[in-house]
């Protein structure tokens, strides 16, 4: 229960509370000290147990993950999206496209039989 602390060492300890806290209020010191015992364990347990349910819960989501990708591999790899269907000829805008200077030229003489 102690662990390494043995029967003199707890003989020790309970003379020298004695002789500081005193034979009146020992009995209440050693209640409070119980109880504050009792809720640090009660404390580190509820710790304990959250962090053994995170994991858990952790676990079991990437057992399913696994089982959906080894069951159904289409739905586990992204799907590629369709390739753009090119036109036939690809024309270059660039080489096609007439200066701006050049197509908004009139013509300077007027017609003629006008």
């Amino acid at each position: 229960m102690f662990g390494s602390i043995g029967s003199m060492e707890i003989l020790l300890i309970i003379v020298v509370a004695l002789l500081v806290v005193g034979p009146k209020k020992l009995p209440q010191v050693a209640r409070t000290l119980g109880k504050t015992f009792g809720e640090f364990k009660r404390v580190t347990s509820d710790v304990q147990r959250t962090i053994n349910a995170e994991v858990d819960r952790a676990e079991r989501q990437e057992r399913v993950a696994r089982a959906k990708s080894e069951l159904l591999p289409e739905d586990a790899a992204p799907k590629a999206a369709p390739a753009k269907a090119e036109p036939a000829a690809t024309v270059d805008a660039a080489a096609t496209a007439t200066p701006v200077a050049e197509a908004d030229q009139t013509p300077k003489e007027p017609a003629k039989g006008a």
